[in-house]
């Protein structure tokens, strides 16, 4: 290997054990508590997600957070456009309204950027005047 080749090399190793090293402490895990209610017209919802750091339950306030959603068993046949969530009255709650092409099981995508970036994925089923923990699936 030329010199030349070989400082390269030590060089991204060295810029890689950094990012690594950094990452490890600063990435907080979040978690999300997700609650949703029928609105006024069918397939369309009210939401807030309440997001805490993982490691310390402390809120997660002052993010930009979007929620797009997913019907697992239907990959990319059914899809929603991610919407954002404005910052609810209680610290590290958020809130955005929902609208679905159908009922059934959803995978709702919560994208958090800012002093934190995270992505967060809830599993509801929603019905008719009832949403709730989608049922884990069969194997």
């Amino acid at each position: 290997m030329r010199p030349a080749t070989r400082r390269t090399v030590a060089v991204l190793f060295a810029v890689a054990a950094a990012c690594v090293a950094g990452g490890a402490e600063a990435q907080v895990r979040a978690k999300a508590d997700l609650r949703c209610e029928q609105a006024s017209e069918v397939l369309l919802y009210d939401c807030t997600v309440g997001l805490v750091d993982s490691r310390t339950n402390e809120p997660l306030t002052g993010l930009a957070v979007t929620i797009g959603a997913d019907m697992p068993s239907m990959a990319g046949a059914h899809s929603v456009r991610p919407v954002v969530a404005a910052e609810g009255p209680a610290k590290g709650t958020y809130r955005f309204r929902l609208a679905l092409e159908m009922h059934g099981d959803w995978a709702l995508l919560i994208n958090l950027s800012g002093a934190t970036r995270d992505r967060v994925v809830k599993v509801l089923r929603f019905e008719d005047g009832r949403v709730g923990e989608a049922p884990p699936p069969r194997r």
